[in-house]
C-alpha cells in the first residue's frame, strides 16, 4: 500500500544538499552544510538547541531560502521546482498541526486534496492509513478526544496521504510517553522496510540509534562529525563507560584512579570513567563499597556530550 520505487537509479542520492547556508543578521545559523540521502536510508540530525536542524528542515522544505548553496530532491531543484518537490514528500513537525474541527478520517481526506488529489482516490487510502496507524478504531473522532501519541500517528499517516518518497520528521517524538515513542519507532520500521527514505531530526539518542543508518551531528550551524552510529561511537569513544556516584563519588575524579581511564568527566554528583580496559578500574572501585557503580558500552548520549559539550543552552 505505501511501498514506492524510485525512479532514480538505486546508486543515486534521493536527496542532495551542497554547502547550504543561513545567516539571520550577524549570526550564521548554518555553515556550509553538505549531505544527501540515498533511497531507502534514514539520516538522522542530532545537535544541541541552536544547531541549525530546525532551519537545516526548513530550508530542505523550501520555506527558508537559503543564503549560499543548492538543494536537488528527486531529481529537481529547490527553490525553482518547489512544489513538484513537496508533492513527493511527507512532513511531520515538532508542533501538532491537525485540524481540531475535523475527525482523523477528514484531517486524512482534507489534507489530500492539498496535493490535487481526488476525493475517490484519498477515501480508498484512508482506511489502509488508520490501519497502519492503529486508530482504525478511532476515525470519527477528533484530534482533541485522542492522547499524544495517538496524535502523532495520526499526523504520520497525514504525511503520507500522497505516497511520498521522502519523509522529513522534526522530532516526531517529543513529549511522548515511552510505550507511545516505541509504537513511533515500529511504524517508521515498517516504512523503511518498504523502502522509504526519511530524514528525522530528534534529541533521543536510543531513538537516532534505533532508527538511523547514518548521522550528522550539528554545532553552532556547522556539520562536526558523520557517519553509522556504530562507526561514530568506535571513532570518537572509548569502548567502556564506568559511571560512579554516590557520597564522596566526586572525589574520584581526581584520584589515583583516574590513571585506570583514557578520560574523567564529571556531571551533576556522577563521575565518568572512559577506559579501554575496564577490568583494572572495576577492581579498584571494589575499595569504595558505599559508592554505585554502572559498567556499560559506550553510546550516542556518551558521542554527543562528547562533539557539543555537556553545557545546558537554552533554546534558540
Amino acid at each position: 500500500m505505501m511501498s514506492s520505487t524510485s525512479t532514480l537509479a538505486a546508486h543515486a542520492p534521493l536527496f542532495q544538499a551542497q554547502h547550504l547556508t543561513k545567516r539571520y543578521g550577524d549570526t550564521e545559523v548554518v555553515r556550509d552544510l553538505s549531505f544527501e540521502i540515498a533511497p531507502g536510508e534514514c539520516l538522522g540530525v542530532i545537535g544541541p538547541n541552536g544547531a541549525g536542524k530546525t532551519t537545516t528542515i526548513r530550508m530542505c522544505l523550501g520555506l527558508t531560502v537559503p543564503d549560499g548553496g543548492g538543494i536537488t530532491a528527486l531529481g529537481l531543484h529547490m527553490p525553482a521546482d518547489a512544489l513538484a518537490i513537496k508533492a513527493q514528500l511527507g512532513v511531520v513537525t515538532q508542533l501538532d498541526t491537525l485540524d481540531p474541527d475535523f475527525n482523523c478520517e477528514e484531517n486524512l481526506l482534507v489534507y489530500g486534496r492539498y496535493f490535487g488529489m481526488k476525493d475517490a482516490e484519498i477515501k480508498k487510502r484512508i482506511p489502509a492509513l488508520l490501519e497502519f496507524a492503529s486508530l482504525t478504531s478511532k476515525a470519527k473522532a477528533k484530534p482533541g478526544e485522542l492522547s499524544g501519541g495517538m496524535k502523532r500517528r495520526l499526523s504520520l499517516a497525514r504525511a503520507l496521504v500522497n505516497d511520498p518518497k521522502l519523509l522529513l520528521l522534526d522530532e516526531p517524538t517529543t513529549g511522548l510517553d515511552p510505550q507511545a515513542r516505541h509504537l513511533m519507532w515500529e511504524r517508521l520500521q515498517l516504512l523503511l522496510q518498504q523502502g522509504k527514505s526519511i530524514l528525522l531530526t530528534t534529541h533521543f539518542m536510543d531513538e537516532a540509534e534505533r532508527l538511523c543508518s547514518r548521522l550528522l551531528v550539528l554545532d553552532h550551524g556547522k556539520k562536526i562529525a558523520e557517519g553509522t552510529p556504530r562507526d561514530l561511537i568506535a571513532q570518537y569513544l572509548e569502548p567502556d563507560v564506568v559511571e560512579v556516584y554516590g557520597v564522596g563519588a566526586l572525589a574520584l575524579a581526581d584520584s589515583p584512579l583516574r590513571a585506570h581511564a583514557a578520560r574523567v568527566e564529571v556531571s551533576g554528583e556522577t563521575v565518568f570513567f572512559y577506559t579501554r580496559d575496564s577490568a583494572a578500574l572495576i577492581q579498584a572501585l571494589h575499595a569504595y563499597p558505599q559508592l554505585r557503580t554502572l559498567h556499560r558500552p559506550a553510546n550516542l548520549e556518551d558521542l554527543f556530550l562528547k562533539l557539543t559539550g555537556r553545557q545546558i543552552r537554552e533554546d534558540a
